[in-house]
């Protein structure tokens, strides 16, 4: 299932962007085999309607694509797998997590700073920027001293 599942994505991917190029007139630059998917595609254009036109052609590119990857025999249908559960229709979807914002952090009071951060792990002491200045020019002039 998993070459399944990757030589669908490719397909998918590829079709994508040969139809752009198409669309740009950039079909010259493709592969031969891409050439010829997309004047499939263009066949069946006058056939039936662009969605399932490009189903159909997808499905070609899959199949080319599951036996070139090493896929034995007939390719399985990994649409049914791609709908998920809820459809009714596959288990691909089971490993998926909905996305759950943080909790809010409680917003930090003048009282609970000035008290030591009571109840919490103890706060680090900060220094001042001005200290820091302080000390910086400090060991300048004593390092312009020595040097002298």
């Amino acid at each position: 299932m998993l070459i399944a599942r990757r030589a669908d994505t490719r397909a998918r991917a590829d079709f994508a962007t040969w139809k752009m190029l198409a669309k740009l007139n950039g079909t010259s630059s493709l592969p031969a085999e891409a050439q010829n998917f997309l004047a499939g595609y263009k066949a069946l254009l006058e056939k039936m309607a662009e969605p399932e036109a490009s189903e159909v052609t997808i499905h070609l590119i899959y199949r080319s694509y599951y036996a070139e990857m090493g896929g034995a025999g007939t390719p399985p249908d990994v649409k049914a797998y791609m709908n998920g559960p809820g459809n009714g229709e596959g288990p691909a979807a089971d490993n998926v997590t909905a996305f759950k914002r943080p909790a809010p952090k409680p917003a930090r009071t003048a009282q609970r700073t000035a008290q030591g951060n009571a109840g919490g792990p103890p706060a680090r002491p900060r220094l001042p920027v001005a200290l820091i200045f302080i000390c910086l020019v400090i060991v300048y002039v004593g390092v312009r001293y020595f040097w002298r």
